[in-house]
């Protein structure tokens, strides 16, 4: 058993029941030993106490002194070795050796965080190499030379490689030289413990909580992982690598923000002071191949009837949207709609953080940003959907809808351009119209509330109703048309609807998405354009699969 003296100027002695491992020491809560000084460095330095050998190491250069002197970077220590760092004076000792009357415990006694020998020695252990390696390579001015990514990621790996070699001799037990070297690589050129969770297919969203607590979502399911970064600033890393390649930006003034990763997947981010647990990132991770219909088909989410439905729709020109809660399966669900868009039509999509993967030919893609470091030129998704309507597009299909630009949505809607396609966060069809109105108040325009639901009314056909159950599954819970209006009320009607009959043994929902007896109102145009369409799929009684007639 060993034991660890603080001391401080202006505070009472502080005791640390330790034992053999790596203590990270710094300014903030992360680390084992907390010196809140203004004179500690947020992670200033590791304390490695072995059986047979034990050392300092300088992190930050800020310094670090033993017996007076200060320290290279790294040197070993003794039993009884004053150790300085800040305002601060650490010594350790075995427990026996210390009597009272020389150390007299101090009331309030600091128990280190309950995390196993193994994973703080591997932290310890990475902070020291990736603080050797950022020694040795400049990686950024590295980065911006003339070398090329595959040239910059050999030579980082080499010299990882040298390092390693060099201290294998020390690394605690359960260490295994070829992880590391791939826990430091993807820390100091990449997404650092992310990148494993990010390769895991079964994966479908991330959640960071600060640098001690990450979440993963398998199957509808959150799990803990046993990932976790060093510190604060490891996680701010990691933000700026995803932000800085798209143009965005994440600091005080501007403490959150919306991206995305190259293969599409979407990210937020939120720091200090808006959190208080630490940094936070939240990725949405997309496939690396975009769901198709019969996929969706096969997840259960919907049936080929009503997929086929939906497909008339679309080649109809009604204007849909696809309302759901957070997580739902809204944006998936969009993408297949949009595969529908027929190959010969000029389609525009418009998204806060591009995340569409359309295959059509003739597409152009356009992107909200945000306002720069002096607050200028912010552009929302209301100008671009204003922007859009002058350049001559067949469909235009909104990401999300969640603002003032619902009123102009509306409006093209109303105006030529139906077959549009969006997203709104709603638990209900029914709620996903009184949002809508809602975000036209946004607005700013001061239109009567009959006014503005004439033209929800008259711009949306149908609301695919998609929804996230008890099992993690992704369903469509009903498809609804908008059928008119009742003095000032809208008027829906359900087409489809899921009924739950109960869950199996393994706690998976049972149940079907059924007709409901009620055909559209322009079940009629079907047949007026010729299309294939099986009207049997709204029998109520032995509903079957829809045929194509091809």
């Amino acid at each position: 058993m060993l034991q660890i003296q603080i001391t401080h100027p202006s505070r009472e002695l502080r005791t640390i029941d330790a034992s053999y491992g790596a203590y990270m020491i710094g300014s903030d809560s992360s680390s084992r030993i907390v010196l809140d000084d203004g004179s500690v460095e947020e992670a200033h330095a590791v304390l490695t106490l072995m059986e047979d050998e034990s050392y300092i190491e300088d992190l930050m250069g800020a310094g670090v002194f033993v017996h007076g002197d200060r320290i290279p970077t790294r040197q070993r220590i003794f039993p009884g070795s004053p150790i300085q760092i800040g305002n601060y004076t650490l010594v350790f000792e075995s427990a026996g050796e210390i009597s009272p009357e020389e150390a007299p415990v101090a009331p309030e006694v600091f128990k280190p965080k309950p995390q196993s020998r193994a994973v703080s020695a591997s932290q310890a252990i990475k902070q020291q190499i990736h603080a050797e390696l950022v020694g040795r390579l400049d990686l950024k001015r590295l980065s911006m030379n003339k070398f090329q990514e595959s040239e910059l990621q050999t030579k980082i790996r080499k010299t990882l490689d040298e390092i390693i070699s060099e201290i294998r001799v020390r690394l605690p037990a359960g260490l295994e030289p070829r992880g590391l070297a791939k826990e430091i690589f993807d820390e100091a050129v990449g997404l650092g413990p992310l990148e494993d969770l990010l390769a895991d297919e079964s994966v479908t969203e991330i959640m960071v909580n600060g640098p001690s607590q990450v979440y993963v979502e398998r199957a509808g399911k959150l799990e803990l992982t046993d990932c976790n970064f060093i510190n604060d600033a490891s996680v701010n890393l990691i933000i700026e690598r995803i932000v800085s390649p798209i143009g965005r930006r994440i600091d005080e003034s501007q403490p959150y923000v919306d991206a995305r990763l190259a293969d599409g997947s979407r990210v937020n981010a939120v720091i200090h002071p808006l959190s208080l647990i630490g940094p936070c990132i939240t990725i949405r991770k997309f496939s690396k191949e975009p769901f198709t219909v019969q996929d969706l088909i096969n997840f259960g989410t919907l049936t080929p009837a009503v997929a086929e439905f939906l497909r008339v729709c679309v080649v109809l020109r009604k204007n849909i949207i696809v309302s759901g809660g957070t997580g739902s399966g809204k944006t998936t669900l969009l993408n297949v709609l949009s595969s529908y868009l027929p190959d010969d039509e000029r389609i525009l999509t418009i998204e806060d953080a591009a995340e569409l993967r359309l295959t059509q030919e003739h597409i152009v893609r356009l992107e909200a940003r945000p306002a720069n470091i002096e607050g200028r030129g912010a552009v929302s998704i209301r100008d671009l959907v204003r922007n859009a309507l002058r350049m001559r597009p067949d469909r235009i299909v909104v990401g999300e809808c969640r603002g003032s630009e619902a009123l102009d949505m509306l409006q093209a809607m109303n105006t030529g351009h139906e077959g549009s396609l969006t997203t709104i966060h709603a638990n209900t069809p029914r709620d996903a119209l009184a949002r809508l109105e809602t975000m036209v108040l946004m607005s700013g325009m001061e239109l009567p509330i009959r006014a503005i639901r004439e033209q929800v009314a008259s711009a949306v056909h149908l609301i695919c109703q998609i929804s996230r159950f008890s099992d993690g599954s992704r369903k469509v819970s009903k498809i609804t048309e908008v059928s008119g209006m009742e003095q000032d009320c809208i008027t829906l009607q359900d087409l489809f609807d899921f009924k739950q009959t109960g869950l199996d043994e393994a706690g998976n929902v049972q149940g079907a998405l059924h007709p409901t007896g009620a055909v559209p109102t322009f079940v009629a145009e079907i047949a007026v354009r010729g299309i294939p369409f099986d009207r049997t799929i709204f029998n109520t009684t032995g509903f079957g699969e829809a045929k194509r007639g091809r």
